[in-house]
């Protein structure tokens, strides 16, 4: 898979190179049922008492996410991020105030409510939806699972996605960047699930017009979650400049955020955190906006890189119906 971009990739290449940063899974894969859940942990904390600093921006709102509207307000975040299928997201946001609650036993009593933070895309074409097949359970697993080393590719939350009408699923990538003296990593996560095939494009190559067998006009109705996580001291209001730039190498990759795709960015930085019970809180010096560019083109290279992850990584799936989506590696290995 080529590299994008002229910075370097932190060891592992993905968003544990964050530190701190975790990742699990739990995978559904059964006949009609091909989905799951996929947990990012920004710290091993409890993160309703040591609260990250996050900003999230929507380039196209057509999703069904719990939490954004005061992640929005308040520039944090306060359990970790969880992923999941559309019909997923209500069960997933109750294991996740329940996990808080059996941590914090005063949540929604003498102590504030919790704000769960779940995303979504709609796994429908390879999952049977209307199964319900997500449990609560499964979002304990997955955060049970959480680690520096995991899969990506057709796993998690990334079972029955598809994205440009191949297989899709879960991709990750890092970037490091040198401002003055400091070296800071930026790393993404993606659920991609968008595009059509046409429009797929690999280091500026059109490739998804030379695996094109037929015409297709259907419209896109997929989603992708882009995550960015960074040990850089920013604030909220930096952090979704910075998630802003996940654009730039989403539309790389071919996409034009078609009208049925949700696109969501959600940027969140791990240099200190903002504890629930302080009166005061020491916050870092921040960089300033003006030296945020090479950020900047971190977060829009391990993007794009985290998409072409997300596809290289994946399986063929066969799932409802009979359906079935073919690997990018696949579809290259038959290519005329």
């Amino acid at each position: 898979m080529t590299h994008i971009g002229p910075l370097e990739a932190g060891p592992r290449g993905t968003i544990a190179d964050v530190a701190g940063v975790t990742v699990g899974h739990c995978t559904l894969a059964e006949g009609a049922v091909q989905t799951g859940v996929t947990v990012i942990r920004p710290h091993d904390g409890d993160v309703y008492r040591d609260k990250v600093p996050a900003a999230a921006c929507v380039i196209n709102g057509f999703g069904k996410s719990v939490g954004l509207v005061q992640v929005e307000e308040l520039g944090v975040l306060e359990t970790p991020v969880a992923l999941t299928n559309t019909f997923g997201v209500g069960t997933i946001a109750n294991a996740q105030i329940r996990a808080a609650i059996a941590a914090n036993p005063g949540i929604g009593r003498e102590d504030p409510s919790v704000n769960p933070l779940v995303f979504e895309c709609n796994d429908g074409y390879l999952n049977d939806m209307q199964a319900l097949a997500i449990r609560e359970a499964h979002y304990m697993s997955a955060l049970d699972a959480c680690g520096v080393d995991f899969e990506r590719g057709a796993v998690g939350a990334g079972r029955g996605m598809s994205c440009f009408e191949l297989k899709g699923g879960v991709g990750s990538a890092s970037r490091v960047v040198q401002i003055n003296e400091h070296a800071y990593t930026t790393g993404a996560l993606v659920l991609a699930n968008f595009g059509r095939l046409p429009q797929l494009m690999i280091s500026g190559d059109a490739v998804g017009k030379t695996l094109m067998k037929e015409a297709n006009a259907k419209p896109e109705q997929g989603s992708i979650i882009m995550l960015i996580a960074t040990d850089a001291p920013l604030d909220a209001r930096q952090l979704r400049r910075l998630a802003m730039r996940s654009a730039a190498g989403l539309a790389r990759t071919g996409s034009v955020y078609g009208h049925g795709s949700g696109d969501i960015a959600l940027a969140f930085t791990t240099a200190y955190t903002v504890p629930h019970d302080a009166d005061f809180i020491a916050i870092p010096p921040l960089i300033s906006d003006a030296r945020l560019d090479p950020l900047f083109q971190a977060a829009a290279d391990s993007i794009e890189q985290a998409i072409l992850d997300a596809l290289f990584s994946a399986e063929t799936v066969a799932g409802r119906d009979g359906h079935r989506r073919i690997s990018l590696k696949d579809a290259l290995r038959t290519r005329p």
